[in-house]
């Protein structure tokens, strides 16, 4: 298995022979460069989307066509998508369970908002959410765009994830220090891989609080297409 960071909240998943990309954002993403797009995309096999906030979902639709592979994620909005669109979908709620090849991903709670502006205003499309993607004897927490929340707890308790992909940059959604609090608190990671941290100015630009709040975790500062190793 191999996680690779693509920048902000950008993953490539490269499990087995499914190429999974979470929230892979291309256009206008300040650290990835145009000329890692391609390598970022090869041979991808679908989508996950959390939400639907720019940096999340710019480059979902045209990924979809080019590369003719499904988007999952919550039902309302794919099925939209599969009907006005024409891509092909993976829609499920939150609850349930899918499958993209041999490798499970279920749907949990997030706690941020997903909305986006219309010529009328804010639009919502569906609400935000977090994974857990199962596979090869791991469990993958992606927490998504998300504050601390108290669902957290039977999350941990449930699905016992080892890995843990969460959101850390502050000002939209949990800091260093808070993501060090919800993971100690309510999971037993043995890894912990921060993102949507160091993209803007207005982000935290350093993981330090997140290492010093998580003794005797493998805290792990990705770079962008540098694959981690599981």
């Amino acid at each position: 298995m191999k996680i690779i960071w693509l920048g902000h909240g950008s993953f490539r998943f490269e499990i087995g022979d499914q190429v999974i990309l979470l929230d892979p954002w291309l256009t206008g993403n300040p650290v990835l460069p145009e000329d890692q797009h391609e390598a970022a995309t090869a041979g991808a096999t679908h989508l996950l989307l959390t939400h639907v906030h720019f940096d999340h979902v710019a480059d979902m639709l045209p990924l979809a066509k080019k590369h003719n592979i499904p988007v999952i994620g919550q039902y309302d909005l794919l099925k939209y998508w599969e009907e006005k669109e024409g891509v092909a979908v993976i829609g499920f709620n939150k609850g349930g369970t899918v499958m993209a090849g041999d490798v499970a991903i279920s749907m949990v709670p997030a706690s941020h908002s997903s909305t986006f502006t219309a010529d009328d205003g804010p639009r919502t499309g569906g609400s935000e959410v977090g994974y857990m993607i199962m596979a090869e004897g791991h469990t993958i927490y992606v927490s998504g765009d998300t504050a601390i929340m108290a669902d957290m707890e039977w999350m941990g308790e449930y699905f016992k994830p080892d890995i843990g992909i969460l959101s850390a940059g502050g000002h939209f959604t949990m800091d260093m220090k808070q993501t060090a609090y919800a993971a100690k608190k309510y999971f037993d990671f043995k890894t912990v891989i921060p993102c949507h941290y160091k993209t803007f100015p207005i982000l935290e630009q350093s993981a330090d609080d997140l290492f010093a709040g998580l003794p005797g975790v493998d805290v792990i500062e990705p770079e962008v297409m540098k694959a981690i190793e599981f």
